[in-house]
């Protein structure tokens, strides 16, 4: 069923993922330009699945905890004039003989109405919450994330799954049956064995179809992959910044050895552990140890989306002209939506990126330059972006530029990307890049001397259409003398301001080519 585009104001929509373990919300504001923002995201422990896998049966107290959460998420969410709320409920809920006592006291309580998905919709909405904010090639990936009560794995690329499956493996769910009540103490190497042997009894099916697709690349969602990977980054290699964004195979087993070692009040204490998940944390690294051994992957990518991500994608892709979901990248649906959430000038943008690419093009052909197809990329997506910072102001909106775009969320790109293509859009106007505006963006020799190739070519797009009226249609760099390099540039009408801006840039581009800049504009129209 498609739904309505949001009206002249937006419309705000909350999504609630009741899990085993937690419920999460996500408050977004649904743009008229085709964009969204994130108004709020909401994370808080149930333990919904606390003592239910031995009876079936959702215990009074572990509901009374959801329909207290519930409540206070629906409140805040009201408070962001929140017109819909799309919630859905997991493993436990699922597998609960009395699901019907659960979701009456979540509506009398919450005034939410909650959808029980099945394992495979629940791993359909992973992979599209993973692979929507993933930079994904046509070959195929492996995704798993691991719950309370379940685990979904998914293979697939960056246009659609070939595999769904879920199994009835969870961390609260083999902490309960393979951890007697009150024994607090390490776990021995055989306890792990008999959990590893349970985990292969259950996906021993699975496991043949799923090395017949040969995923190349291995991503993990889910709070207790997340977690394992922090812990290695801060037990292993005493490192203080944030989890780690891949997770080796080898580091795992150090992890699960030192985890097992202890017992539960010592495990609370070792570096990056989340204290709260210390009683499952090994049923959890054992069941993404089994997969990781049984498919031969030598690393996991770590990633912080999931099922509450995918719940926005799947809403959007039922919506009228909502961003092009099928056809682009996660990288282009990104960064199309920071410009557009900030409301950047689209038609400047789209001109001065389409020319900045010729003149990249026309550079390398006449081989002023040999950098990649991949900086090809960034520097697109950078001139897209490069005004964004008018959004907080004009003045010095380049250095806003840079902020925006170093802080944003932009997903698909690692860290050190989104650093250059920040530092591209810094350097569109004003001073150029210096050494110590280089030192601070910690770029090796070769992207330094990218960037100030790159941002010349920015500097120049941004003069050709100086006057936000599209006179240039195209320009390239013709032949390359000794001491010259000519542009040729095709223009339409008087563009008198942006002769005057060529000129502006020729010092700089001189400085870096070691050539002059000679160029002639050709207008088809003229008499």
């Amino acid at each position: 069923m498609k739904l309505k585009p949001p009206g002249p104001n937006g419309r705000v929509v909350s999504f609630l993922d009741l899990g085993t373990n937690s419920l999460r919300l996500l408050v977004v504001r649904l743009n008229p330009n085709h964009s969204y923002t994130i108004l709020t995201r909401q994370k808080q422990q149930v333990r919904l699945g606390e003592g239910e896998f031995e009876d079936e049966e959702i215990t009074p107290q572990a509901m009374e905890r959801a329909a207290i959460v519930a409540k206070r998420f629906t409140d805040l969410a009201r408070t962001f004039s929140s017109e819909e709320f799309v919630a859905v409920a997991t493993s436990a809920a699922r597998e609960a003989a009395n699901q019907n006592e659960l979701l009456h006291l979540l509506r009398q309580e919450a005034q939410i109405d909650i959808r029980v998905i099945s394992g495979r919709e629940e791993a359909r909405l992973i992979y599209l919450g993973v692979a929507s904010g993933t930079h994904l090639t046509a070959t195929p990936a492996f995704f798993i994330d691991i719950g309370g009560g379940s685990t979904e794995v998914a293979v697939g690329d960056s246009r659609d799954y070939q595999y769904l499956d879920s199994f009835k493996l969870g961390a609260i769910r083999l902490s309960n049956l393979y951890t007697a009540p009150g024994d607090n103490g390490p776990v021995t190497p055989e306890q792990y064995r008999k959990i590893q042997q349970h985990i292969r009894n259950v996906i021993f099916h699975s496991l043949e179809k799923l090395r017949k697709l040969r995923p190349a690349l291995a991503i993990g969602s889910s709070g207790s992959i997340m977690n394992l990977a922090e812990i290695a980054q801060k037990a292993l290699h005493s490192s203080s910044g944030s989890s780690d964004t891949m997770l080796t195979c080898k580091d795992l087993r150090k992890v699960t050895d030192l985890l097992c070692s202890l017992p539960l009040e010592q495990r609370r204490k070792v570096p990056g552990i989340n204290p709260e998940r210390a009683d499952i944390i090994i049923a959890g690294a054992a069941i993404l140890e089994t997969f990781m051994k049984e498919l031969s992957l030598d690393a996991i990518t770590i990633t912080g989306r999931g099922l509450q991500d995918g719940l926005l994608v799947d809403y959007l892709s039922r919506m009228d002209n909502f961003p092009l979901l099928g056809e682009l990248s996660s990288r282009q649906r990104s960064v199309l939506q920071l410009g557009r959430s900030c409301g950047i000038n689209e038609v400047h943008a789209r001109t001065v990126t389409s020319l900045v690419l010729e003149m990249f093009d026309s550079a390398r052909e006449q081989k002023l330059h040999d950098f990649s197809d991949l900086d090809r990329e960034l520097l697109e997506y950078a001139t897209f972006l490069h005004d964004i910072g008018s959004f907080i102001s004009y003045t010095n909106h380049h250095a806003h530029s840079y902020y925006i775009i170093k802080n944003s969320e932009l997903l698909g790109f690692d860290q050190k990307e989104v650093t250059f293509m920040a530092t591209l859009a810094k350097f569109h106007r004003k001073k150029t890049p210096k050494k110590k505006d280089l030192d601070v963006a910690d770029l090796d020799v070769r992207e330094r001397e990218a960037l100030k190739v790159l941002s010349t070519f920015i500097r120049l797009g941004e003069s050709l259409d100086r006057s936000h009226a599209a006179l240039i249609q195209h320009v390239r760099f013709a032949r390359v003398d000794e001491d010259a390099v000519h542009l040729e540039v095709v223009a339409r009408g008087d563009c008198q301001l942006e002769i005057w801006g060529i000129e502006s840039e020729r010092r700089t581009f001189e400085k870096v080519f070691g050539r002059n800049l000679v160029f002639e504009v050709i207008n088809p129209a003229a008499p």
